[in-house]
């Protein structure tokens, strides 16, 4: 099986801002057109149009309603509310997906952390999608390969772009800004200082995968007809939690 890199210092990865997520699914076919073209292409559908559509998509996004959720002595009440919950790669430090690779396909790059998919070596056995506890792989029946989200790595690191545009198509595309790209490494960057101020979370760390994405909490909502549910800001190592908790609890 293949063998991970040692820690590295730079973790590129993704922040998602689930409070101002909409759902309209711009990372997802932004990312589905830059990629159709370049190192992971082409990402491709069975069948687009038909009753049951189905193929390859690196990002995916889910819709929950989650019910209203009472006071507690911990945490103040929450109305009813729609969460879109965008999912892909999350890019881990002890990735499964990549141990359980019988041919060194998959692997996770010592230089900025980044998982990725060698398609050369990839015989379709299905074992990291079998092995990744988040969803995050897709298999291609038109090439018999898996793929993945690669961070836009021909993207990022394209120097014939202009620098405000190295970053994934995911996060150029995103009409709220709820999409953040960075170092995660590096607690002077950006997005770690963005985690920080509204106490991010990785996803499910329980598994032991250690993902670097990291995704910022729903805000305390305010409910209808001048009743106001929320008022104070709920301390952030309580909210996240339960909005993961009634995500799960589905």
């Amino acid at each position: 099986m293949t063998d991970l890199p040692p820690p590295s210092k730079k973790k590129l990865g993704l922040v998602i801002d689930l409070d101002t997520c909409v759902g309209c699914h711009a990372c997802a076919t932004g990312c589905k057109q830059w990629n159709s073209g370049g190192m992971a292409g082409p990402v491709t559908d069975e069948k687009p149009y038909g009753k049951d559509p189905s193929g390859v998509w690196f990002n995916r996004i889910h819709s929950y309603e989650l019910e209203q959720v009472p006071a507690t002595n911990e945490a103040p009440a929450q109305p009813a509310m729609t969460l879109h919950f965008p999912r892909s790669c999350l890019h881990c430090e002890t990735p499964a997906c990549v141990t359980v690779c019988p041919t060194g396909a998959s692997y996770k790059r010592a230089s900025d952390g980044i998982v990725l998919v060698d398609e050369d070596k990839c015989i379709g056995c299905k074992l990291c999608s079998w092995a990744c506890p988040y969803g995050a792989r897709e298999y291609s029946e038109v090439e018999g390969v898996m793929k993945k989200c690669t961070l836009c790595v021909d993207r990022i690191y394209n120097e014939n772009l202009p620098e405000s545009e190295r970053e994934p198509a995911c996060v150029q595309v995103c009409p709220t800004r709820a999409r953040h790209f960075g170092d995660l490494g590096d607690p002077e960057s950006k997005v770690s200082k963005l985690v920080a101020e509204r106490g991010g979370l990785p996803l499910l760390p329980e598994l032991g995968y250690a993902p670097v994405n990291r995704y910022l909490p729903p805000r305390p909502r305010r409910a209808g007809g001048g009743d106001e549910v929320a008022v104070a800001e709920p301390p952030v190592d309580v909210t996240p939690k339960r909005w993961l908790d009634r995500i799960f609890r589905r």
